[in-house]
C-alpha cells in the first residue's frame, strides 16, 4: 500500500488527461507508463510549440513539463497557460539541485515541481493533489472567511484564492491580530490538501531546546523519558499543511534543520537511523520584518527565500474602517452564541468610536474589546462607555494639568490605574503576545506576568475577561 493510500487519497477523477512536455525519450517513457498506470490518459509532446498546439486542441487536467525544451523553457509554457485564464494546474520538472528554476516557476504561477531523477511516489502524490483542487466556484467552509467589502480584503481574497490553487510556499506578513493564521487556513481549505490536516504551530512557543523533537519527532529511548516512539509536526501535517507563526523566532541552529526539511522534503526522528519522506506544504507568518532581520544577520537568508517564494500582506483594520461594523456584528453573534446571552448592538456612539480607533491589535483587539463589553454591559446595546477604548501609548492627552498636579484620586489607585491602562495597550499592540508587550513596556516577562497577576489583567483565551 503507498503512502497516498494509507492517508486516504482521494480517487482520481474519472477520464482526467495529463499533457506531458520533455524532449527525452526515455523520461517521456516513464511518465506516460507512471501516469497510465494510474488510470490516466496522456498526451506527451516535446516541445513548447507541440504543447501549445495540443493545448488548443484539446482540454486537460494536468501539464507536466520539464523546464528545459529545445525550443524554449518551462516558465514560458508556464506563464502561457497562466494567461489563457483558465485552471489547468502546471508541474515543472526540474534539474536536482536547482532550487532558483523550482522557485521561478512558482513564482511564475507553477502548481509544484519534482526533482530530476524523477522520483515515481513524489510523482504520484503531485499528480493526485493536482487533480484533486477543487473547482474555482466551491465556497469557503462556515465560519472559514474574510469579512468585509472594502478594496484591502478584496485583494486578499483574489490572492488567497489563487494562492489556494499552487503548492508554493507562502510568507503572510501583517500586523499581531491581522488575521494571518484565518488567511493561512483558507489557503489550506480552497487546496488540493483540504482533507488533509492544517497544523499550526506558533514557533515562539516551543522551549529552544525541545524545538527538534517537537518538529521532526523522536524514537523511543533516544532520550531520557523518550519511552516511545514520537511523531513531530512535520509528521503529523503529511499531506497537509504546516502553518509556522512568528517563523521569525527560530534559532539559527533550527532554521538550518528547517531549511533542509523543506528542500529535501524529508526529515529524521532524533535517534532515527534514516530520514522519512514527507508531502508537507510549508505556509509561514510573522509580524516582525523577516528582511531587516536577514539583513541583521538574525535569520537565514536561503530560508528566507524559501519561505518566501510568494508573500501575502495582511491588511491591518485601520485601513478597511468601512469593514469595522461588519465584523463587529459577527463577532456579537458568535458571542452570543458561545456564551448563551442574548443578541447584543452596538449603539451608533459606539460604532462611531469604533469606527474613530486605530485598533493598534487589529481584530484580534476588537474581538478582546467586545467581549469585555459583553461581559460588563446589563442591557441590549453596548454604549460607548463599555467599550472603554484607550489610547494607545504615546496618543492623547496625560491626565495631569500642566503644572503637574496630582488628580483628585488616591495615589496608590491613580497608579494602578495607570499602570493597567498602559499594560492593556501594549498587550492590544501586540495582539497579547505577552513577550512582546514586555519589550514594548520596557520590563522583563516575569516583571509583566506579576503586574497583570497583581492587576487582574488575563489573556482572553483564559477565564474571565481582562477588565
Amino acid at each position: 500500500m503507498s503512502r497516498a493510500e494509507r492517508r486516504g487519497a482521494p480517487p482520481l477523477a474519472t477520464g482526467a488527461r495529463v499533457l506531458v512536455v520533455d524532449d527525452e525519450p526515455d523520461i517521456r517513457e516513464l511518465l506516460e507508463l507512471t501516469l497510465s498506470r494510474m488510470g490516466l490518459g496522456v498526451e506527451a509532446v516535446g516541445t513548447v510549440g507541440e504543447a501549445r498546439a495540443r493545448l488548443k486542441e484539446e482540454r486537460f487536467s494536468l501539464c507536466l513539463t520539464d523546464m528545459r525544451l529545445p525550443d524554449g523553457d518551462g516558465l514560458e509554457l508556464v506563464r502561457h497557460i497562466a494567461g489563457l485564464a483558465g485552471d489547468l494546474p502546471v508541474a515543472v520538472i526540474t534539474a536536482y539541485g536547482s532550487a532558483e528554476n523550482a522557485v521561478a516557476a512558482l513564482k511564475a504561477g507553477a502548481f509544484d515541481y519534482v526533482a530530476k531523477p524523477v522520483a515515481l511516489e513524489q510523482l504520484r502524490a503531485l499528480v493526485r493533489a493536482a487533480l484533486a483542487l477543487p473547482g474555482g466556484g466551491e465556497a469557503p467552509a462556515p465560519g472559514q472567511r474574510l469579512l468585509g467589502a472594502s478594496a484591502p480584503l478584496a485583494v486578499v481574497r483574489a490572492t488567497v484564492a489563487k494562492l489556494a490553487r499552487t503548492q508554493a510556499p507562502v510568507y503572510i506578513s501583517g500586523e499581531s491580530g491581522s488575521g494571518k493564521e484565518l488567511a493561512a487556513r483558507l489557503i489550506h481549505e480552497g487546496g488540493a490538501r483540504r482533507g488533509r490536516p492544517f497544523v499550526p504551530v506558533n514557533c515562539g512557543a516551543i522551549p529552544e531546546n525541545l524545538m527538534e523533537s517537537e518538529f521532526f519527532g523522536y524514537r523511543k529511548g533516544a532520550f531520557t523519558g523518550a519511552q516511545e516512539d514520537r511523531d513531530g509536526f512535520f509528521q503529523a501535517a503529511d499531506g497537509g499543511t504546516l502553518f509556522l507563526d512568528e517563523v521569525a523566532e527560530l534559532p539559527l541552529a533550527m532554521q538550518v534543520k528547517l531549511l533542509r526539511a523543506i528542500q529535501e522534503k524529508r526529515v529524521r526522528k532524533i535517534g532515527a537511523t534514516q530520514e522519512d519522506a514527507v508531502d508537507v506544504r510549508v505556509i509561514s507568518a510573522t509580524h516582525q520584518d523577516l528582511a531587516a532581520l536577514v539583513e541583521a544577520g538574525r535569520f537565514r537568508r536561503d530560508l528566507f527565500y524559501r519561505l518566501n517564494v510568494i508573500e501575502l500582506e495582511m491588511p491591518p483594520l485601520r485601513d478597511c474602517r468601512e469593514d469595522v461594523s461588519l465584523i463587529a456584528a459577527t463577532l456579537l453573534e458568535r458571542l452570543a452564541r458561545q456564551n448563551a446571552l442574548p443578541p447584543r448592538r452596538l449603539s451608533a456612539a459606539a460604532l462611531e468610536g469604533l469606527k474613530g480607533y486605530d485598533f493598534p491589535g487589529n481584530v484580534r483587539e476588537l474581538e478582546n474589546i467586545l467581549e469585555r463589553a459583553v461581559a460588563l454591559s446589563t442591557g441590549d446595546e453596548i454604549g460607548l462607555e463599555d467599550l472603554r477604548l484607550h489610547p494607545a501609548p504615546g496618543d492623547g492627552e496625560p491626565e495631569t494639568g500642566a503644572g503637574g498636579e496630582v488628580p483628585g484620586a488616591p495615589l496608590p489607585d491613580y497608579l494602578d490605574r495607570v499602570e493597567r491602562e498602559a499594560i492593556l495597550a501594549a498587550l492590544a499592540r501586540t495582539g497579547f503576545n505577552r513577550t512582546a508587550a514586555a519589550k514594548l513596556l520596557g520590563i522583563s516577562f516575569r516583571t509583566l506576568r506579576y503586574r497583570m497577576q497583581r492587576l487582574g489583567i488575563r489573556d482572553p483565551g483564559q477565564d474571565g475577561q481582562p477588565a
